[in-house]
């Protein structure tokens, strides 16, 4: 696939996105982080990334769409692939990149004094998107989003004024008005209460039906509610973090074949 403009994609092109990292390793300075993670992140599916906290899920996570190398003495070596082409050393530029593999927070970052509607058309100012339909792009992200039939009479509100959870559904459709061909999402609903939690899952499983999905959580049920897939991560002391075992999340859930796994999904440890 050559480097286009996300808005050109067609929806059979956007739907076949498909992450595969062979052999990755990271480091921060000289404290080396992850350690030869394969993974192969199928299309239209969602894949969680579980794991104790400190084994590199989320550096896996910002590898995915280029945010690792913002962070000051990080380096990086190994492939990860957007079908097949490499988005490091490929043609694909760095903005290119995030246009296509789009990013959702732990913390929910709208911008608090641009109204709702602003905030989801933010993203594809920023990326010099052209956009026919303004108040199309808006009511669909929405939409896609969970969020518009509570949003809709409003959209001049300011997107601060919005509660936790509709903050981040308003970050969800503001990465998606970009037309991302994959959506990264590191831990979305850890600071929310159980309603706004499964409206977040519902939208994750709406989704999933045109978009490739990559999340990061701590919460097991969830990670068996929403992931057709997992990869258990797991660092050992002074040891870089490293997946032990990955597969369909049934699978890893019912019969894993490590028996870290096992302790780990059933709250033995973590």
């Amino acid at each position: 696939m050559t480097a286009t403009s996300t808005e050109h994609l067609t929806v059979e092109e956007a739907s076949k996105a498909q992450l595969t990292t062979t052999n990755v390793h990271a480091w921060f300075g000289t404290h080396h982080v992850l350690a030869g993670v394969s993974l192969v992140m199928n299309p239209l599916q969602v894949t969680a990334l579980i794991g104790p906290s400190g084994c590199g899920k989320s550096t896996y996570l910002r590898i995915l769409n280029r945010m690792h190398e913002l962070v000051p003495k990080a380096s990086l070596a190994g492939r990860i692939e957007l079908n097949g082409v490499d988005i490091y050393r490929g043609p694909l530029s760095a903005t290119e990149v995030r246009r296509r593999i789009g990013m959702v927070f732990q913390k929910p970052n709208p911008f608090p004094a641009m109204s709702i509607g602003d905030n989801v058309l933010a993203g594809a100012k920023l990326n010099g998107m052209r956009l026919h339909n303004r108040d199309e792009v808006v009511e669909r992200s929405l939409q896609r989003a969970g969020l518009w039939n509570e949003v809709k009479d409003r959209l001049g509100a300011p997107g601060g004024a919005l509660s936790g959870g509709q903050q981040q559904r308003l970050c969800i459709a503001r990465a998606l008005a970009i037309r991302p061909e994959v959506l990264l999402m590191d831990e979305p609903c850890s600071a929310l209460d159980p309603t706004s939690t499964r409206r977040i899952e519902e939208t994750i499983a709406e989704i999933s039906e045109d978009v490739t999905v990559v999340i990061v959580t701590h919460n097991m049920q969830q990670a068996q509610r929403v992931s057709h897939q997992c990869a258990f991560f797991l660092a050992g002391e002074g040891e870089p973090g490293h997946v032990v075992e990955s597969g369909s999340t049934t699978k890893l859930f019912s019969s894993p074949e490590d028996p870290r796994t096992e302790d780990y999904v059933n709250g033995r440890f973590g």
